[in-house]
């Protein structure tokens, strides 16, 4: 085990108000537990924050499942092979390992929810691969023609 992770693995608890945002993709991406932040060796788990009309670009995990869990509102996500489905408050849903997807908000409200990926992809930079144009800024547009989901 690293320096680093050894270092994590002695605080086990983070505050997602503590980590920085991650816009680059859309949304608000904040990843809480991950070996970085604690010393995991399995995945990551953090939270998500979806205002009206933001999205998180459509990607891909070629070596981790998603697993996200709606706390709060209505999000709306298209699944490759799978289609596009509403996923409310107290509901979940899971993609596959090497599957397109990509979550946006139709609603009024925030949607916040919770994700967790595993197993780990070898290295960090392999982990994601992104699929779709990213935000204008690494911010997400609510312009009707700037981020608007591809159905």
């Amino acid at each position: 085990m690293s320096e680093t992770a050894k270092a994590a693995a002695t605080s086990p608890v983070v505050a997602a108000a503590d980590v920085a945002p991650n816009r680059r993709r859309g949304g608000d991406i904040r990843v809480v537990l991950s070996p970085k932040t604690v010393g995991s060796t399995s995945g990551f788990m953090g939270t998500l924050t979806v205002r009206p009309g933001e999205y998180v670009a459509e990607h891909y995990h070629p070596y981790s499942e998603e697993f996200v869990f709606v706390v709060s509102g209505t999000l709306v996500a298209r699944v490759e092979d799978v289609g596009v489905f509403e996923v409310a408050a107290g509901e979940g849903f899971m993609v596959p390992i090497g599957r397109r997807h990509r979550v946006w908000n139709d609603g009024d409200s925030d949607v916040r929810a919770v994700f967790y990926l595993g197993p780990l992809a070898p290295r960090p930079e392999l982990g994601h691969v992104d699929t779709e144009e990213l935000p204008v800024g690494g911010e997400a547009m609510s312009q009707p023609d700037v981020g608007a989901p591809r159905r």
